[in-house]
């Protein structure tokens, strides 16, 4: 039975830092899938590994070192 593909509709710009491009390097050598339905499995899955109190340190933490953008600021919307 062939593989059916994934659809992924939604196509955006992402900059990474380069450990985070490392990581998702390793995830793509460890279970051979493209950048695109990585990042989309992580994101639609995070409740499922990400425990949410740790999620939450971890967002306040990337916060207060480097801050949010201002309402409205966003590009990704």
């Amino acid at each position: 039975m062939a593989a059916r593909r994934y659809p992924l509709p939604k196509r955006f710009q992402a900059a990474l830092s380069e450990d985070a491009y490392a990581s998702l390097r390793a995830l793509n050598t460890r279970y051979g899938l493209g950048n695109n339905y990585l990042l989309t499995i992580m994101l639609e899955r995070l409740d499922d590994f990400a425990d949410p109190e740790k999620l939450d340190t971890v967002f306040k933490k990337f916060i207060a070192q480097y801050g949010a953008p201002a309402a409205g600021m966003s590009r990704d919307a």
